[in-house]
């Protein structure tokens, strides 16, 4: 509840963030409120000017050009940049802010955990898309702190904001379902990391599914790892030592995928006449003639070019409302990498 009278002192020391959480609203909101700016409503209006009197806050002329500054520039944060998923994501996001008006500055960390949001939070960017968001990551509610917009794309946080994914268990669905259907009964897994919203929902609608037809997964036919090639070269080995050895393996991504058809290569696994191998996203390098890669396939330049466009809105104040998610549907695209057991 608002004080019913002015706290003494004047107003040195206090900020239009504190307006701002006083009065329970953003901090661009209370700079939009205090010039009058017809897009805000007047409900919202009178409780700033409630908050402002409250702690005698009175915008000086260069605080107010501070805070309405846009410098029309958007980061993205990328903590694996080298993985050939990244790439067609970046490209879309760059187009899409370009035609919005903005410029596009890449970020890239080994982790988010290392991202300073001293740094990003310095006004040199109006808003940030999170890329590679882990469901740990502190980031986004630090940012969240701090007042600086931010979409999920890909993945999503803990943190509510805006985010734009595929929907990642109907996905693993649909993969399970089909192996299914081709007559597979010793089926594995290669996810991706259980601190991702990707590789946790591909697992769960995958193991979902296998469920509901009466097949459960044997921990010896599951691996967990990073979301890259090494992963999936490393784990074929020990999957196929297991006893019975799948004769299908499901990987949390195509990146991983390509890394099994690499070490199925190297031991001499004839793929699919023995191996059956589905990735997951549907990269172009998925259909390139090397892998014909048996995977599920969503837009992803569309969920690239619509994150870009909800934190436009977000950073302009063309939308301050709830966050909005937009979920992609996903389809199993059937290449040369899977068959029926019975042709094993």
């Amino acid at each position: 509840m608002l004080p019913a009278a002015p706290l003494p002192g004047g107003t040195v020391g206090i900020t239009s963030r504190d307006v701002a959480r006083l009065a329970g609203v953003s901090q661009p909101t209370v700079s939009r409120a205090l010039r009058g700016d017809p897009r805000v409503s007047e409900e919202t209006v009178r409780k700033v000017r409630m908050a402002a009197d409250a702690l005698n806050y009175v915008p000086s002329e260069a605080g107010r050009s501070l805070s309405t500054r846009i410098s029309h520039r958007i980061g993205v944060l990328v903590t694996d940049v080298a993985n050939p998923f990244y790439p067609h994501l970046v490209g879309p996001l760059h187009d899409e802010l370009e035609q919005r008006g903005y410029r596009m500055m890449l970020f890239t960390e080994r982790s988010e955990a290392a991202a300073s949001a001293e740094r990003l939070v310095d006004r040199s960017i109006d808003g940030l898309v999170l890329a590679t968001s882990t469901l740990d990551s502190a980031l986004p509610a630090e940012l969240s702190r701090r007042g600086l917009p931010f979409v999920y794309l890909n993945r999503e946080g803990t943190t509510p904001a805006d985010a734009v994914a595929v929907d990642n268990r109907l996905g693993g669905e649909q993969v399970a379902r089909q192996l299914v259907a081709d007559g597979h009964r010793h089926i594995g897994g290669i996810f991706g990391p259980d601190n991702t919203s990707t590789g946790r929902d591909r697992e769960l609608g995958f193991r979902q599914a296998l469920a509901d037809a009466g097949i459960a997964l044997r921990p010896a036919h599951v691996r967990h790892g990073p979301f890259e090639f090494e992963t999936g070269l490393g784990a074929l080995p020990e999957l196929l030592a297991a006893d019975p050895a799948p004769t299908a393996v499901f990987c949390g991504n195509d990146v991983v995928a390509i890394g099994v058809l690499d070490a199925a290569r190297r031991l001499g696994v004839d793929v699919p006449g023995r191996l059956t191998v589905v990735g997951f996203d549907d990269i172009p390098m998925a259909s390139w003639a090397s892998f014909e890669l048996s995977t599920v396939r969503h837009d992803l330049r569309g969920m690239a070019r619509t994150a870009a466009g909800l934190l436009v809105e977000r950073v302009s104040g063309e939308y301050e409302g709830e966050p909005r998610r937009v979920v992609l549907t996903p389809e199993f695209v059937g290449r040369r990498t899977h068959r029926a057991p019975s042709a094993n």
